[in-house]
């Protein structure tokens, strides 16, 4: 047979939808198996990352199928976000139409790998119908108080007249303009993650063993769970009337109580009340105002990879156990949003303090260890610690806890590194807060019957300030409540939040989508997603989200679940040239010309081949081609199949080559189900299979070419599912894509092992004998296969590896 992909692809893809083949039965009495890749943000084209990720999942859902799994594999699009209104500034088309012309585009895409993905389940995040049912959990979560607003800390550029996300200032910068960025405190939506953090926490024990131990430690340490004393450093007496009687006295946490007696300074953020006040009123230079108003204005990303720095404040405040009085300095690596934003310094027992100290010449003292250099981080005994010296540091922990409670200091608390999810953004392509802002009665959600609350199309978008703020009439609404002229709120909701619940959209039949946001029952029948696949660089904030919102929305009733993903598998980078695959870099290759040149197949075939699926997999032509020429083969060797059907086969006639050809067919059946079902080394049961069809080519059995292809098309067809379909119709009419296949244990009995004979440390020869034979007759044999380079030697050790090798040591005679 003739290997004509694009042919074969194109013909197989059709009758593929005209069958409705990948839809999952409405049943829910089945088996069932969800798997889900991660959706793709409609950027206009797929690369290649995108065609491993749905490979992998393509591969793992056609193998279910075939074990009579109901089967659940969606696609759809993360549709709001920047990029959208980037184009349209750029190239002066509207977000909207810019990303379904994108999505059309790269449905095709899709189509042409034969990803079987289900099609009447597709959505767009930005489809309003989608958006109106989120809106509804948001004004759910509100009702809770889940959701509240506060002002808080976002990147300005006044240029722009916008707020500019993390990942949008460059250095300070506007990615935009090119201007400085300030940092100004504006109000903004937060969902309160806070409230699950010790659940989330808690959970990952549930997720052990099933997703990557490195995606179960980022999340924990982004939650940051610390457990110390806060108490408060009152100011002197000096430093109170310096600040005007305005503050009193300020709270700080520490994970290291026991270290207590080594404070020799204490530090502030730079955007802390006490440090604002200080600068407004020029208690210090101009010179010191300007410096600490450039730190407050810096982003955390930007602080954490800048040297220390920081500033006297010119007040101090008192020891709560020595009495002593402590120098107040404002510092950069202290935050505002932890702790309280402020820290007490113990720089003989903490690197970034002692840091601090050393560049500043601060004191600096010791008081746990003994004669350990400093700063030294280790456990040890307390020293110059008043009635807790000689206690270790891990005991006094909790006697120092205890007395700073016992005298009504301070407390034991726990901490979080972790922030509230702020929601907010001020942009137009997304999903509308739905809320309105009354004068009589203060911020009123929209009423359920009226959602969703759906973006203007006539929008301006220049990148100057809020479209929706500057939109002359959309804003303008009547409160749901009073029926007063209002405002409607004009941020949008951040684009993690449609990603944080898309999995449980997918599970609801669509026959219901326009009555029901997720239909609990089925949501009960598929979740949690059986395998999940997606890049590391979504292991903490996407994975954190959609496992706080399912947490949030079990608790409002309308899932039943903890944990929305059963087992995490993170595909590594596709490379070229050792780096990653980027447009800037022009190492880039188009999926659409691979499949153009080779066919989807080749190109399934090669991603999975090439390296397994957590290792990054560098792109090579040649293995491009090595892959079509395997395809191709297949097709060329279809004319040996001489049955029908799987035949019966009496495995004691067969040729030595014959009987080598069954084995390696079976080992390939044999490694499957862990391929598929446990390792993913897709990598290494193509390799099975290309041994095996190296074995059946050096034989003529037309029985054994018969079974081999039988069951190497059903091993292969999750991988090149276009050309195994079109040679099992033509040979099998595709019966062997529906029956199971037993493993024929006969074909691993050997009748014979081959020994390797090394003689003086070298390989001689080799020879074959009865897996019955004893250990003497082994070494007779091994003597006789080597006896010419026995001559004239003595052995002096004979050493058998059952199965393996004879090795004989030997010296001159005598």
């Amino acid at each position: 047979m003739r290997y004509i992909p694009n042919e074969i692809e194109a013909k197989w893809q059709k009758q593929w939808e005209a069958e409705q083949a990948y839809e999952p039965s409405d049943s829910l009495l089945k088996k069932k198996k969800y798997i889900l890749s991660m959706f793709p943000f409609p950027s206009g084209r797929l690369h290649m990352g995108h065609v491993r990720n749905y490979t992998i999942g393509d591969a793992l859902a056609r193998h279910y199928r075939k074990q009579d799994y109901n089967v659940l594999h969606p696609i759809g699009w993360d549709a709001f976000g920047m990029p959208a209104e980037n184009a349209a500034i750029k190239h002066g088309r509207h977000p909207k139409e810019w990303t379904y012309s994108n999505i059309a585009y790269m449905r095709g895409e899709l189509n042409a790998l034969g990803l079987s993905f289900s099609k009447t389940r597709e959505f767009a995040t930005c489809d309003p119908l989608y958006t109106r049912w989120e809106q509804e959990f948001i004004i759910k979560m509100y009702e809770k108080g889940l959701l509240f607003r506060e002002s808080t800390t976002v990147n300005w550029c006044e240029t722009c007249h916008t707020v500019l996300a993390n990942e949008q200032v460059e250095e300070g910068c506007c990615w935009r303009c090119d201007n400085e960025i300030e940092l100004k405190q504006m109000p903004g939506y937060y969902l309160d993650i806070l409230r699950y953090a010790d659940e989330l926490l808690e959970d990952l024990k549930i997720l052990e063993g099933q997703w990557p131990q490195q995606v179960l430690a980022m999340q924990s340490n982004w939650i940051g769970k610390s457990q110390g004393l806060a108490f408060e450093f009152v100011l002197t007496e000096e430093s109170r009337a310096r600040l005007g009687g305005n503050f009193e006295c300020y709270e700080v946490f520490t994970t290291r109580p026991d270290t207590i007696y080594g404070v020799t300074y204490t530090a502030l953020a730079a955007e802390h009340p006490i440090t604002e006040y200080i600068v407004e009123h020029q208690l210090v230079d101009e010179e010191t105002a300007t410096k600490i108003s450039a730190i407050a204005n810096m982003g955390e990303r930007e602080r954490a990879q800048a040297d220390k720095e920081g500033y006297a404040l010119g007040i101090w405040v008192i020891h709560p156990l020595t009495g002593e009085e402590i120098p107040v300095w404002t510092a950069n690596f202290v935050l505002a949003g932890y702790g309280g934003g402020a820290v007490m310094a113990v720089p003989a027992h903490d690197e970034r303090d002692y840091a601090f100290a050393t560049k500043y010449n601060l004191p600096i003292k010791r008081v746990v260890g003994d004669n350990e250099a400093l700063p030294y981080t280790g456990e040890g005994e307390l020293v110059d610690s008043a009635m807790f010296s000689g206690l270790s540091n891990l005991q006094a922990k909790a006697k120092i806890i205890a007395m700073f409670e016992e005298r009504g200091l301070g407390n034991g608390k726990t901490n979080y590194k972790l922030r509230n999810w702020g929601v907010s953004r001020q942009r137009y392509w997304g999903a509308p807060i739905p809320f309105v802002h009354c004068p009589h009665c203060g911020l009123v959600p929209e009423t359920i019957e009226h959602l969703p609350v759906a973006l203007p199309d006539d929008v301006e978008i220049t990148g100057e300030g809020n479209p929706l703020d500057n939109h002359p009439t959309w804003k303008h609404c009547k409160c749901p409540k009073c029926g007063s002229d209002a405002l409607r709120e004009t941020d949008t909701l951040d684009t993690f939040v449609q990603s944080s619940w898309y999995q449980f959209r997918y599970a609801t039949n669509p026959k219901k989508w326009h009555t029901t946001g997720i239909d609990k029952t089925e949501a009960s029948y598929w979740l949690g997603v059986d395998q999940y696949i997606g890049g590391i660089e979504h292991a903490i904030l996407h994975l954190l989200y959609a496992r706080f919102f399912t947490k949030v929305l079990r608790d409002l009733g309308y899932v039943e679940i903890d944990e929305p993903f059963s087992k995490l598998l993170t595909q590594g980078m596709v490379t070229m040239d050792g780096a990653k695959m980027s447009k800037s870099k022009g190492n880039t290759v188009d999926p659409d010309k691979i499949i153009e040149m080779y066919g989807a197949d080749t190109a399934r075939l090669f991603i999975l081949f090439a390296a397994p699926p957590q290792k990054e997999l560098e792109w090579n032509d040649n293995a491009v081609e090595g892959a079509f020429r395997f395809i191709k083969k297949l097709f060329e060797r279809a004319e040996k199949v001489s049955e029908k059907t799987l035949p019966k086969i009496d495995h004691t006639t067969l040729s030595k080559e014959s009987k080598i050809a069954r084995q390696k067919v079976y080992e390939a059946l044999q490694k499957s189900s862990d391929v598929y079902e446990k390792s993913f080394a897709f990598n290494t049961l193509i390799a099975s299979c290309m041994e095996a069809l190296n074995a059946l080519d050096k034989q003529e059995d037309g029985a054994v070419w018969s079974e081999g292809f039988y069951i190497l098309l059903r091993l292969l067809e999750p991988i090149i599912p276009h050309a195994t379909s079109e040679l099992s119709e033509v040979l099998f009419r595709r019966e062997n894509f529906n029956v199971t296949i037993e493993m024929q244990n006969e074909v691993f009995v050997k009748e014979s092992i081959l020994y390797v004979v090394m003689i003086g440390g070298k390989k001689r020869a080799e020879f074959e004998i009865s897996p019955d034979a004893t250990e003497a007759e082994i070494l007779s044999a091994a003597k006789e296969v080597g006896a010419k380079w026995l001559e004239g030697m003595e052995i002096v050790k004979a050493v058998v590896v059952a199965g393996k090798l004879v090795n004989l040591a030997v010296k001159p005679a005598k």
